[in-house]
């Protein structure tokens, strides 16, 4: 018996054929998307996203017209988490659905480097929203700040799993914290270490930055 075929949405199928054209080899000719999730908590088949925020860096610059920051409507709420991000159930926001939120995404993000701090959680719940919604997983190639953070710090001070915070990041490079634990804030926040990052590793190879993370499969979905 033949399977059945599954139709995709356009901007699916958009988003797929991004990556017929390959990345770049050099990282200066890279586009990275750094992205942040604000959750309802850290279970990726219960938890839902609350709020998804996202912006672009080209050639060493954050392309601060391309950034977005969308907020979803909620089946799933937590009111416990709202001392930490804000966001209500019923406010003012305007909210959307969870797959035009996904839409938005796959627009800016395309073929990618998907960039974001500890980002197989933010990846974890990104695919099981798209899973939810009919949709395949994301298909970037993924950078971790924590993991990159712990790589240039003296030996002395890495930590076995690369569990650094985005705090201490902030600490590290003094980066101003007013819009902490807003995705979008998250997301610059994310966006300058990473380019401070970038700085001290100095990567001219794709190739070679993108081997110098790895991903944590406990937030694997």
């Amino acid at each position: 018996m033949a399977s059945k075929k599954v139709t995709t949405p356009e901007f699916w199928n958009e988003y797929h054929a991004s990556f017929e054209q390959g990345l770049p080899s050099s990282v200066k000719e890279t586009s990275f998307v750094v992205l942040d999730t604000e959750t309802t908590g850290f279970d990726l088949k219960n938890d839902r996203i609350l709020s998804i925020g996202a912006l672009r860096i080209q050639d060493g610059t954050i392309k601060a017209k391309e950034a977005f920051e969308v907020f979803l409507d909620q089946t799933t709420f937590d009111g416990r988490t709202v001392e930490i991000h804000g966001i209500l159930k019923k406010g003012k926001t305007t909210k959307i659905s969870e797959v035009e939120g996904l839409k938005v995404l796959l627009h800016l993000l395309k073929n990618a480097v998907l960039v974001a701090h500890h980002v197989g959680f933010d990846v974890g719940m990104i695919n099981a929203a798209l899973k939810r919604n009919g949709l395949p997983k994301l298909m970037n190639k993924e950078l971790d700040t924590a993991i990159l953070y712990n790589k240039i710090l003296p030996r002395s001070k890495r930590k076995t799993e690369g569990h650094h915070s985005l705090d201490e990041l902030c600490a590290h490079f003094n980066i101003s914290k007013t819009d902490r634990h807003t995705a979008l804030g998250d997301a610059y926040i994310t966006a300058i270490a990473f380019l401070r990052i970038l700085e001290k590793l100095k990567p001219v190879s794709l190739e070679k930055l993108l081997k110098k993370d790895r991903f944590w499969e406990f937030w694997k979905y």
